[in-house]
């Protein structure tokens, strides 16, 4: 298994490549196993998937709860693996802080801050409050003892708030507060992608997965995008599957979805235990 400072510098040199990478999102152990054996080189936590996979709604579980998540997915490969911290779990940026130092110690080499407050009043911290939490989150994390990569977020568009200028300035304002990855989830157009891209001088992740523009892993790379999460789609997707079977069986009597299961066989191959 390598070491944290190993992942630390493997997931820095993904970012430093000329082409981008797609970190998918698992939401438990056994998917993170599965992804891992179907190569993917890096893991994103998903604060929604896992909370609906504890029962809970999104922003439903707390900073405790969610470290003890990352540490179970951080150790159940030996890929790096960024956290999604969601606002972390503060408002406070000494508190961020310390989310992010909690973060490390759950294993992780990187982890995401976001600008939203979740209220529903004022969804959005004020820009200079925002870059002052961005500040104290990447001084924590560049005073670790290994490469940890901090990926700040600018929230506007899965508000509604489909400013492009504000997400530029915001995300501009995070990388001179020292974020390692910029990121902007819910932009609307490949033109929008792009100029997001040519305003900054970080790496910049790209959210798929959402209703709306889906464009390929060869087209992303070409736009200077270089890396690509999907959030919460991988888990969606699988509630959907089970969804339309436990309808199927409630509606209809009948198991017809069983024909698409994946082998169990197949499944079992892909653990670790």
């Amino acid at each position: 298994m390598p070491t944290q400072a190993e992942k630390g510098r493997a997931f820095q040199a993904l970012h430093a490549r000329g082409s981008s990478f797609i970190i998918p999102n698992p939401w438990d152990v056994g998917t993170a196993r599965i992804l891992a054996h179907l190569g993917f080189e890096a893991l994103a936590t998903t604060s929604m998937g896992y909370a609906f996979s504890a029962g809970r709604r999104d922003h439903g579980v707390g900073r405790d709860r969610m470290m003890q998540h990352v540490a179970e997915i951080a150790g159940a490969t030996g890929l790096p693996v960024s956290a999604d911290l969601e606002k972390g779990f503060a408002d406070a940026p000494e508190e961020v802080a310390e989310t992010i130092r909690l973060t490390a110690a759950a294993g992780a080499v990187g982890g995401s801050i976001e600008d939203d407050t979740a209220r529903e009043d004022r969804p959005i911290f004020d820009l200079g409050f925002a870059a002052e939490r961005v500040r104290a989150a990447a001084e924590a994390a560049h005073a670790l003892p290994f490469p940890f990569t901090l990926t700040a977020r600018a929230e506007n568009y899965l508000h509604g708030r489909y400013d492009l200028a504000d997400t530029i300035a915001r995300l501009q304002a995070y990388q001179e507060a020292g974020a390692d990855v910029l990121y902007a989830p819910g932009l609307k157009s490949k033109e929008e992608i792009a100029a997001v891209v040519r305003s900054v001088d970080r790496p910049v992740n790209v959210l798929m997965g959402l209703a709306g523009v889906l464009l390929t892993q060869a087209e992303l790379s070409e736009l200077g995008v270089r890396r690509i999460s999907v959030g919460s789609a991988l888990n969606r997707t699988a509630l959907g599957a089970f969804l339309r079977a436990a309808r199927e069986m409630k509606e209809q009597g009948s198991f017809r979805f069983s024909e698409t299961a994946a082998g169990a066989k197949e499944i079992c191959g892909m653990m670790g235990e």
